[in-house]
């Protein structure tokens, strides 16, 4: 080896490099290089993915970063410098230097600092960009010579370099010339570097690619930034010693400088922050001590003795695991929530399994009632570390972090960060506009890649025959897909982890290098899966807004009615929940809400807590298929079978079937006698499917339920059963804790409706789906939507008078600071009329775009002025009070005190009204456009959505709110709707022989009227829909078409009089409806279209005899 790469950037330098750690470091290796470096821009985000890497291909990792320094010479001018770490001590300076530049000097490190962090690192020039190198091409050969020596001298001995490159540019052979001059001159040492944003000469044009995104150019564009040509690639030892076979010294310092550079880091050595017991005390002892009274606060004095040696037993393994600090520190911060009346999650994960977690009131899952095992959180056999999962309300998790800062320290305490990545969708789309295309064909290209999570534009080319067309079409498409292949999975922008953070004992900057985040805290460059092999420990805080509902829903029943809810405290066998439950009216209800999940409670009917954790637990692809055998046992409709008379104890809560990886556990433990910590490890083991493990288990297994008196054949079977389930079996103690979660929601919506659905339907304000399908349950649980209201409506949702009122922010183009000035004029009276609104509301925060809104909306309804009128007359009012308030402040002229006539016009159509409140609310809330036909329902047969019966033909008028056109397998078009009218709405599916015949009808927004049979599919009913026809067309045909009205008397409901009836009827086929009315039901039956009749004087004389004159009316 003759040459080692010193100066390389990963993708880690963002949009700079399209070096991904994984394949630079495999290039290296194929390229016989046995040490490459990583010198990433300011950054160290690969640093330990490289490391790693490296140890794992066998080739020595150099780690170094390329870093802004302010210059020696100039003013507030900062240049590049190459550094690397010789040792641990470079290592944790690097960590110091990349920090300083990314929280707080962002302009570039002062020299001095970089003195004060010199030990243990190598510094060299960065090529053209360089100080030394810019004075070199301006003529300042002094200044280059001085700059030289002030770096020199910052650097140990024999630590500096100057580094000579040659990508083909004539200035760089400018440079080489005086570096060279500089180097006799001074003693130091010359090196060879080619710097590398990419690792095949063919990368090239991707990387110019990439470069156009990151500065949101064209590739067309002439000034954009580029490299000056395709040299700067990994380039073999072979190609650098042909290259600089004139300077055999600076070739060989490489590798003098690879040799010195011996950078060990230590993985997962602990640097576990102490909590600050009291004096006297330590963390093992302060923890015992908080347990034992937590102990006795949870279960009293006369706790089972089985509870006791629980606890003894947790403590014993978290002491010898040294584990006490990590729970005192979440135990003070959960101590802090509740003393702020925070509320917090009942548990998360595995730490539901502590007796410890409980007493200490981190988790409020009793482990010991509901049979969860602490060593499926902690196994004396494994040692792995502790991982508690907190949830907080999503609007106080900040709080939370906060107080942890505080109290460690913001040097001790930091957020995770991730990154997003460039996946394919994205990728397509960013080189697309690189290319040159509009955001239309940028849309089109995005969306031939099938919509599937985690796919790779490899894996879409296969499955998605419009992208290979795309690509066939011509060779700039196969360009732009190749090119976005070379790019796709690279890192585009940091982010934060949505609940990571990590607290140290140290500093941090003395283990991972840390940088500017959200809110003042700062943000680790490592991401999560690195933390923990640089000794950090992660916690979960997690912000639920499921959570921050329950506190919403508590927070408003007290404030209306007074009363206190202890959501902890709630039974959990109150009837009026599981009757809720098994109706499945779990709209809003944390895990239970889906469509599919409604059905299957439906079916449960559960009616104690466990039946909630099960279905929690099986209601996933894989365990789903459990569920119709686990609903029949229960019911009885099946006989519960065990797999082994000894296993009843463990399964007889789930009727037999195998749902939790606790009952996994547990069965190895009482047949094969394996302690708790070792049935973890076979659950884990298996689980990875691996043959040789599989069978390796088995024997271990076997061996072990021999020796307890099972039968070879009985130990093997129950074996097979155990690596059949492992993959399906849920975790019992996370299940436990969020079904604590859903049963609190169903109770409080069981209980205190109203309050319940007003606090969801603010939780979902920005979303108008959401709310349109909260208000259509909130109408089918019998309540009312009360329209906005300028003077009643709030931010949120208002229980008033057993009804909702709307709230004003969930109008669209409302905004906060329109709120804010509203409410707060509010405070000294009602608003009484559009003048006054506008006289007292400053027109800068409510513009004239707002005030339409709220027109719009109805907000304004109640001056009693019809909203065309209102319209009319905004400019009027504006301009009054502009007149009397010019600056917002009042004149005190009775002049002024003269009110403006409203404009007199034409008051809205209903469907202008109507249309207008849509755009604003997002449907409609006052009226339904199909309510404006209502009149011509009765005589014209139509029924509202909800009042359709199941597998009956039906007439209904409905709107089309949505339409899905799609293709069968026989390429026949057909569709599916979403029909809406007044009472809600309803599924339809149009089949490709009625499609053909109406498709020009199918547009969304209009109103049909719909004929069809109502089907049921999975729980959830679809309109089969046979015919259509415009509304307009059939209100003018109902008016020109007569309708034949039959009277059944109760004399005549008998099966001799029907059948006679019939007959006629069928006589005379004709185009003319026949409505039956039976007097004893009151029922009335349109008959089928291929049932009218003709009207005929012969017809009407024989229906007369039979049913009495009176009881036959055309018309």
């Amino acid at each position: 080896m003759t040459f080692v790469h010193l100066h390389v950037y990963s993708s880690y330098s963002l949009l700079s490099s399209t070096a991904g750690i994984e394949q630079l470091v495999k290039n290296a290796k194929m390229k016989g290089f046995s040490a490459v470096a990583l010198t990433d821009y300011n950054v160290m985000y690969g640093t330990f993915a490289f490391y790693k890497e490296c140890m794992k291909q066998g080739i020595k990792p150099i780690v170094g970063l390329t870093v802004d320094v302010m210059s020696v010479l100039e003013e507030e001018k900062s240049y590049p410098l190459v550094l690397l770490a010789k040792n641990q001590a470079g290592y944790r300076n690097l960590l110091k230097i990349s920090s300083a530049v990314q929280t707080k000097a962002k302009e570039g490190l002062p020299v001095k600092w970089l003195k004060a962090y010199s030990g243990g690192l190598i510094a060299f020039t960065p090529g053209l960009r360089g100080e030394i190198e810019t004075n070199i091409l301006r003529g300042n050969k002094e200044k280059a010579l001085l700059c030289t020596e002030r770096l020199k001298e910052t650097f140990e001995e024999d630590s500096f370099f100057l580094a000579i490159q040659n990508h083909g540019l004539n200035e760089e052979l400018q440079v080489m010339e005086e570096m060279v001059r500089i180097s006799g001159k001074t003693g130091i040492g010359l090196i060879a570097t080619n710097e590398v944003y990419y690792l095949e000469k063919e990368d090239s044009f991707a990387h110019e690619c990439l470069l156009a995104i990151k500065h949101g150019k064209k590739l067309q564009d002439e000034n954009r930034e580029k490299l000056k040509n395709d040299e700067y690639y990994l380039k073999t030892a072979s190609e650098m010693t042909d290259l600089f076979s004139a300077f055999p010294d600076a070739l060989e310092n490489t590798l003098k400088i690879a040799e010195q550079c011996r950078v060990e880091l230590d993985m997962g050595k602990l640097n576990l922050p102490a909590y600050p017991v009291p004096d006297g005390l330590t963390a093992d002892e302060f923890l015992e001590q908080l347990c034992r009274h937590g102990f006795r606060q949870r279960y009293g004095m006369d706790a089972p003795e089985s509870y006791k040696e629980r606890l003894s037993y947790e403590l014993s393994v978290i002491k010898k695991m040294k584990f006490s600090d990590y729970f005192l520190i979440v135990w003070d911060f959960m101590r802090f929530a509740r003393e702020k009346g925070i509320l917090t999650g009942p548990g998360r994960g595995s730490a539901a399994g502590s007796l410890v977690a409980y007493c200490l009131f981190i988790t409020d899952v009793d482990p010991m009632k509901h049979g969860l095992l602490f060593e499926r959180f902690l196994n004396p056999e494994r040692i792995t570390m502790p991982d508690i999962d907190i949830d907080f309300p999503d609007n106080k998790r900040d709080d939370i972090i906060r107080y942890v800062v505080n109290k460690y320290g913001r040097h001790h305490v930091a957020q995770i960060i991730t990154f997003g990545t460039l996946a394919a969708r994205a990728v397509l789309r960013d080189v697309g506009r690189a290319f040159g295309l509009n955001a239309k064909e940028q849309d089109y290209l995005a969306k031939l890649v099938p919509s599937r999570l985690g796919i790779t534009l490899r894996e879409a080319y296969k499955e998605s025959e419009g992208l290979r067309k795309y690509v066939a079409e011509s060779p700039l498409n196969k360009k732009l897909f190749e090119t976005a292949c070379k790019l796709e999975g690279l890192p585009r922008h940091t982010s934060i982890h949505a609940a990571g953070v990590v607290i140290s004992a140290e500093p941090l900057v003395h283990s991972v290098p840390i940088q500017e985040g959200h809110d003042d805290i700062f943000l680790t460059q490592y991401s999560m899966e690195h933390l923990e092999d640089a000794g950090l420990l992660k916690m979960d805080f997690l912000g639920l807004r499921n959570l921050t509902l329950i506190e919403n829903i508590i927070e408003s029943i007290y404030k209306h009615t007074g009363r206190k809810i202890d959501i902890k405290g709630i039974p959990l066998d109150d009837k009026k929940t599981y009757q809720l439950l098994s109706a499945g009216e779990t709209t809003g209800v944390f895990q239970l809400e889906s469509e599919g999940m409604r059905s299957v409670l439906k079916r449960l009917k559960p009616g104690r807590f466990e039946d909630i954790v099960a279905v929690n637990a099986l209601y996933r692809p894989g365990p789903m298929e459990n569920i119709p055998v686990f609903i029949r046992r229960k019911h009885g409709l099946e006989k519960v079978i065990y797999p082994h008379p000894a296993l009843k104890p463990i399964l007889e809560n789930t009727y037999g079937v195998i749902v939790y990886q606790e009952q996994i556990m547990q069965i190895a433990s009482t047949m094969a006698g394996f302690t708790l910590g070792e049935a973890d490890l076979l659950r884990r083991a298996v689980g990875k499917k691996q043959k040789e493990i599989l069978d390796k288990e088995r024997e271990h297994f076997v061996a072990g339920s021999v020796k307890k008196g099972y039968d070879r054949k009985t130990a093997n079977e129950i074996y097979d059963l155990i690596v059949k389930f492992a993959n399906y079996g849920f975790n019992r103690s996370h299940a436990v804790a969020y079904s604590f979660i859903a049963y609190q929601l169903a109770y409080l919506k069981a209980h205190y409706p109203l309050y319940f659905m007003s606090c969801l339907l603010t939780s979902v304000i920005g979303n108008e789906k959401k709310i349109a399908e909260y208000i259509r349950e909130l109408k089918e649980m019998g309540y009312s939507i009360l329209p906005p209201s300028i003077n009643k409506s709030g931010y949120g949702f208002l229980v008033e008078n057993n009804q909702i009122r709307y709230s004003l922010a969930a109008i669209k183009g409302v905004g906060i600071a329109a709120l804010r000035e509203i409410f707060k004029a509010r405070k000294s009276g009602n608003f009484q009329d559009l003048f006054d609104f506008c006289l007292r509301v400053p027109i800068k925060s409510v513009n004239r775009k707002t005030i339409e809104a709220l027109v719009y909306s109805g907000s304004f309804d109640e001056f009693g002025v019809d909203r065309a009128v209102l319209l009319a007359s905004i400019d009027v009012a504006v301009d009054h009070a502009q007149l009397v308030k010019p600056d917002g402040v009042d004149q005190g002229d009775l002049l002024f005190d003269l009110k403006p006539k409203y404009v007199e016009v034409e008051p809205l159509s209903i469907e202008n009204k109507l249309r207008f409140e849509k755009e604003v609310l997002g449907f409609y809330l006052s009226a339904h456009p199909v309510s404006a036909f209502a009149e011509y329902f009765p005589r014209m047969g139509v029924r509202p959505l909800d009042r359709l019966k199941d597998s009956r033909f039906e007439k209904t008028a409905a709107l089309i709110a949505d339409i899905r056109k799609i293709r069968t397998r026989k390429g026949e078009a057909m569709a599916f709707l979403t029909l809406s009218d007044q009472s809600g709405e309803m599924d339809g599916v149009v089949f490709p022989k009625v499609y053909k015949r109406i498709m020009v009808l199918l547009q969304k927004g209009n109103i049909l009227v719909f004929e069809g049979r109502v089907d049921v599919r999975r729980g959830k009913r679809q309109l089969v829909i046979e015919n259509a026809l415009d509304i307009k067309t059939a209100v003018k045909e109902m008016e020109e078409k007569r309708t034949l009205y039959l009277k059944i008397e109760k004399t005549m409901e008998n099966r001799e009089a029907l059948h006679e009836l019939k007959k006629i009827l069928e006589e005379c086929k004709g185009d003319t409806d026949v409505v039956l009315f039976y007097e004893s039901s009151g029922k009335i039956l349109r008959l089928k279209p291929e049932e009218r009749v003709s009207p005929s004087e012969s017809l009407l004389k024989k229906l007369s005899s039979l049913l009495g004159t009176q009881n036959v009316v055309l018309k």
